[in-house]
């Protein structure tokens, strides 16, 4: 039984570690832009 235990440990860390990395850079998601507001009127002049 031990050895069954100690090789589902392992099943278990390798998968983690598998959907951290496919999982991983899309987690994070990108900053949205902020919108710099442009006065129009003095562009035209």
């Amino acid at each position: 039984m031990d050895y069954i235990e100690k090789v589902l440990e392992k099943l278990k860390e390798l998968a983690r570690k598998l959907i951290e990395a496919l999982l991983g850079p899309e987690a994070e998601a990108e900053p949205e832009l902020v919108p710099i507001p442009i006065d129009e009127r003095s562009r035209r002049r």
